[in-house]
């Protein structure tokens, strides 16, 4: 380990920070509490059909139930010449609501707006539509055949995106490999299971200005969206903010916002949507992906070249897919030092709920694909895996398979800390077998990018109570932004991090931010947070040294005061500078944005500077298989990241841990399934989730920078990705059976099983 390092052994915090309180009350509000007096309830009529034609829409019973304000559809929307209803990050090609078409079970149809959303749901009932059904196909792989429904007439073959990565010369190097491994890993489509459902409010002023009360990772965006849509300036679109009750990815990008301000738009009413359960599930989900990895290594093992095809799902809709798949390829070929690499991605619409970013996004599924792979090359080359990755994991000066130098990498010291923590004074696992019993060990790396380009804007204020405040358009959604950025600038003022308040978002107000995903909150807004707070620390600094005497940099700050180091009856509060000042507030601005170039890749090679920061994770665990059932208990799992400048220890182990926790469902429970084109598990009864009883012994690795200039890391998705192929290793390990394709259940364990015996039994 470096001597720069520490392994995060700053002390706990035990300070009420942030929205601790409040939440431990039970007092805090969340998106889904607000409410505006006034408000009108919308429902969603939803498609019954994967894929077909609407040829008619009939609402006249909906419009007869008592409380009933309005019925709109997609053929109101189609002419109306103020609204411009397609919309994407990309491509335009989704309608707020469906105009012509229906391309998946669930796709809303109409709205029926009323007096209360139980009304409404009633009335919902009472609109029929009929839809002349087409093909369809659920499949991407399916979706690219040359006799495949087209859902998109505009891309043909289903084309949601096709990028390629090249690097060296893979296919040559590949010839000369000393060894060379296939295989293809798959994994499902997830929904993200907010605790909170998606809620949104709209209301259009008499000014012909809207405002949208919402529940959402990234409000810029939706107020981008929604300008587009409506045909506004963005300055006549105001998005405000509360904290999510959870979000993981789903909640990134336009979801209800378009269809509260229809409705708003239709009835001249602030109209509210909130969504049931099953309608989450039709709402967004994570992207279903079949890899295919080529590995070639030489004689000692070291990798030569990687060859990678994906094809991912985007579900009906492109959204954030063109770009997002990009994103996922590139980090397909693995935290590992490989001078030759080639990958292919391609993204294929299907008759399936649109998909969106999911914790990692697009890095769960590469990671599954490498990390079963690495444990697999190991076994056929008689290495011990561990020892395997650490001759082959990336290390600084190296490049990656983008071309960019690497630096700051800490995969070996990451690695061994996983590695001790499973084996220290632990028993090996054969002595733990059981008839039935058998004990297993595994582990897997990640490599993930951060959002790049990006940037974050911040102001800092104190008043003339002395009250400092931070403006931001950050998101809390339970990781602790909040807490996070008021240490961030309470550490630049000198003060304690308990008097320092952080806003909600308002775009009517609070400094723009690019997203609250992709783990870089604490790093690009935190910096922009930062360097408000050393704005505002110069400014009031200047407040007082000329009439002391003295220079700012001489002034002293401790505990929101400020003194003159030669005079200590020369002292003033934030406040008394304040109103010393004559104004009513001082106020501090900063900004972060990525070095020019930064996140500009080649349009054929994708060869460039892809990320600023590169996040690192071990993941490690222990399971027991029963087999006789198949079943898979993890008992123990060990995660480990490198956090840079660490903001706060107890939020960063919380951060591994809960990540390792939210990985454990991918790995051995998690999937959506469809039949005839239809989710068969939109509920929690039929699509399963983590419980207390699934829950293993966690433990966690902070390693940090002892720099107190160093940047901070994005750590809160570093653990997610890793957990399902450690799972599969460790089951490998345990009874010998490979599993690739996700989820690692019972029945597939057991399947595999009375495979080898079987097998066994022939040899």
């Amino acid at each position: 380990m470096s001597p720069a390092l520490n392994p995060g052994a700053a002390p706990l915090s035990r300070r009420a920070v942030g929205d601790a309180v409040d939440r431990v009350r039970g007092t805090f509000t969340f998106a889904v509490d607000r409410r505006i007096e006034g408000t009108l309830h919308a429902v969603a009529v939803r498609s019954v059909a994967p894929h077909g034609r609407i040829t008619s829409i009939d609402a006249a019973d909906a419009l007869a139930v008592p409380g009933v304000v309005a019925v709109i559809d997609g053929s109101h929307v189609a002419a109306d010449d103020g609204i411009s209803p397609w919309y994407g990050e990309n491509r335009a090609d989704q309608p707020v609501l469906a105009i012509g078409k229906v391309r998946y079970v669930g796709e809303p149809v109409a709205l029926v707006i009323a007096d209360s959303r139980a009304t409404a749901e009633a009335a919902a009932a009472q609109v029929w539509v009929d839809i002349e059904e087409l093909p369809h196909v659920v499949d991407p792989v399916l979706a690219g055949a040359p006799d495949a429904p087209q859902l998109h007439d505009e891309w043909p073959n289903n084309d949601s995106g096709t990028w390629t990565l090249v690097h060296g010369d893979a296919e040559r190097a590949m010839a000369t490999a000393a060894h060379v491994h296939t295989a293809t890993y798959t994994s499902p489509a997830q929904n993200h299971v907010p605790m909170e459902p998606h809620s949104a409010t709209g209301a259009w002023l008499p000014d012909g200005s809207l405002e949208v009360w919402t529940g959402t990772q990234s409000p810029y965006v939706v107020r981008q969206r929604l300008a587009t849509m409506f045909r506004l300036d963005p300055d006549r679109v105001r998005v405000r903010g509360d904290s999510l009750g959870g979000a993981f990815g789903s909640k990134i990008d336009l979801r209800l916002e378009g269809l509260v301000a229809l409705a708003s738009r239709a009835v001249g009413a602030p109209v509210r949507m909130e969504l049931r359960r099953d309608e989450v599930f039709q709402s967004a989900s994570k992207h279903a992906a079949t890899v295919t990895m080529t590995t070639g290594v030489d004689e000692d093992g070291l990798l030569v070249a990687r060859i990678i095809d994906i094809v991912w799902n985007s579900g009906a809709y492109a959204l954030q897919t063109p770009r997002s798949s990009r994103t996922g390829m590139i980090r397909s070929p693995g935290p590992y030092r490989i001078p030759h690499v080639l990958a292919r991605s391609v993204a294929r619409y299907t008759n399936t709920v649109p998909t969106g970013p999911f914790r990692g996004a697009m890095t769960g599924q590469v990671c599954w694909a490498h990390e079963s792979a690495a444990d697999e090359i190991a076994a056929e080359l008689g290495v011990d895996p561990v020892e395997w990755r650490r001759r082959n994991l990336l290390r600084d000066g190296d490049a990656f398979a983008t071309g960019d130098v690497m630096h700051e990498m800490h995969y070996v010291d990451l690695l061994t800390a996983v590695d001790d923590a499973l084996t220290a004074d632990a028993p090996p696992t054969s002595s733990t077998r059981t008839r039935t019993r058998r004990r297993g060990r595994g582990v897997a790396a990640v490599l993930k990018t951060t959002r790049t380009p990006t940037r974050s804007e911040a102001q800092v204020q104190v008043d003339a109570e002395g009250q400092v405040a931070v403006r931001t358009s950050a998101v809390e959604m339970g990781q602790g932004a909040a807490a996070s950025l008021a240490e961030m600038a309470a550490r630049r003022l000198d003060m304690p991090a308990e008097d320092v308040s952080v806003s909600w978002p308002d775009t009517g107000w609070t400094p723009f931010d690019q997203t609250t995903s992709s783990s870089r909150t604490t790093f690009a807004t935190g910096l922009a947070v930062e360097r408000a707070a050393s704005d505002l620390r110069a400014c009031i600094a200047q407040q007082v040294a000329q009439p002391w005497g003295i220079t700012p940099d001489q002034v002293v700050h401790r505990d929101g005061c400020v003194s003159s180091p030669g005079d200590p009856a020369q002292r003033m509060t934030y406040a008394d500078v304040v109103r010393s000042s004559g104004a009513g507030e001082l106020v501090g601005t900063g900004r972060y944005e990525t070095p020019p170039g930064a996140g500009r890749l080649d349009p054929e090679t994708s060869q460039g500077n892809v990320s600023v920061h590169f996040h690192q994770g071990v993941v490690g665990v222990e399971v027991e298989v029963d087999t006789e059932t198949g079943r898979v208990h993890v008992l123990r799992a060990h995660g480990a990241t490198y956090a840079g400048r660490l903001i706060d220890a107890e939020r960063a182990r919380k951060q591994i841990e809960g990540g390792m926790l939210f990985g454990l469902g991918q790995a051995v429970m998690e999937e959506t399934l469809y039949e005839a084109g239809q989710m068969i598990n939109p509920n929690l009864s039929d699509y399963q989730i983590p419980s207390l009883l699934d829950v293993p012994l966690t433990s966690s690795t902070v390693l940090s920078d002892a720099d107190p200039d160093a940047e901070p890391h994005g750590i809160g998705e570093s653990t997610v990705p890793p957990m399902a192929p450690a799972v599969a290793n460790a089951v490998h390990d345990a009874v010998g059976v490979r599993i690739r394709d996700l989820p690692v259940t019972a029945e597939k364990v057991l399947r595999a099983l009375r495979e080898k015996q079987a097998d066994d039994r022939k040899n």
